[in-house]
């Protein structure tokens, strides 16, 4: 096994404090019940931003939460790579506000677009620039405000997504004790196929369908999911980015301590873990509580289970994601 090039330095989240139930759907009119949304998707309530919260914002604060954990200040950052499929603005990236935001004066900054996958593809290019020797201090961040892309008046879709952000310090990983052990990456799989492109994107707001009265009368600016089919898709493409991951690491699924998948949907979360012969008790699951928030998903819940003590250090963790494009990614950290 290769000795990492890159750790993970320190961890955060910011998330709305506003949270909406299932119940808070029959306000809106949305002929939906709680009964429904969780038997489909296993969640029971998200965040929602207000006004005055964006994607940056909630970046920031998770930043500058992963930032003190990593006992770092702005200036020590190099890079910084933000993954967002909700931009505050399409001109500039999001990264260069994030980088005026945190006074991150000296770092390079730009944004990728993965969608839910987002985050581990930020991670293996922010570790590829710390062993290219272009980096040693990268900032990785996947926020979305999803409840700015939604058709809320499509109950299939617009029950299934919360707004949120996580962010990661990723630095090199230098002077660790010869241990058989030692801290860090070890190893990462990335994957797409853009043949499957429209199962689950946005039709129109981009340059080839700009918005103009039809975009908003026919609604084509919001996301829109054939649902059966990126289920089918999600969980054979997760349990590939699994396998994958623990050839590159050479690992076997009895060394993982624990699964964060991406938060999507707990019926998925569950058939990637039958496909891994890993225990429920050993996968992280908050999609009940914060829905799917694409790119930000895997590293909230990694900054959670921190928290609470559910990663410690020495654990292995296997982190997977499918997100559109397709996409989908997986990478296995020794924390």
């Amino acid at each position: 096994m290769k000795r990492p090039v890159a750790y993970v330095a320190g961890t955060g989240r910011g998330v709305p404090a506003h949270v909406m139930t299932n119940h808070d759907f029959a306000a809106l009119g949305i002929e939906t019940t709680h009964e429904w949304i969780v038997e489909r998707s296993g969640i029971h309530e998200r965040r929602i931003a207000q006004p005055g919260e964006s994607t940056c914002s909630m970046a920031a604060e998770a930043s500058r939460s992963a930032m003190q954990k990593a006992g770092i200040t702005a200036g020590d950052i190099d890079t910084i790579i933000f993954s967002t499929a909700t931009a505050d603005r399409l001109l500039p990236s999001t990264a260069v506000d994030l980088q005026a935001a945190l006074g991150a004066t000296r770092a390079a900054a730009f944004d990728i677009s993965a969608a839910c996958s987002g985050f581990v593809y930020g991670c293996t290019v922010g570790e590829g620039m710390i062993a290219s020797g272009a980096a040693e201090t990268v900032l990785v961040v996947g926020a979305e405000k999803m409840s700015g892309i939604v058709d809320w008046t499509d109950r299939s879709t617009c029950v299934l997504f919360g707004d949120g952000a996580g962010a990661a310090v990723l630095r090199r990983a230098r002077n660790q004790p010869a241990q058989s052990h030692p801290r860090g990456i070890l190893s990462s799989f990335l994957r797409s196929d853009g043949t499957l492109a429209e199962l689950l994107y946005r039709p129109a707001g981009g340059t080839s369908m700009p918005l103009s009265e039809q975009v908003l009368a026919d609604r084509s600016q919001f996301v829109r999911m054939a649902g059966r089919e990126v289920f089918k898709h999600a969980v054979r493409s997760m349990a590939e980015a699994c396998d994958r991951a623990l050839d590159g690491a050479r690992l076997t699924y009895a060394d993982i301590d624990l699964l964060i998948p991406h938060q999507a949907n707990v019926r998925i979360i569950e058939a990637t873990a039958k496909h891994a012969n890993i225990s429920m008790d050993k996968v992280y699951v908050n999609v009940d509580r914060f829905g799917n928030t694409s790119s930000a998903s895997i590293p909230i819940a990694i900054d959670e289970a921190i928290e609470r003590g559910v990663i410690r250090e020495g654990m292995t963790v296997l982190l997977c994601a499918f997100g559109a494009g397709f996409t989908w990614a997986s990478m296995i950290i020794r924390f």
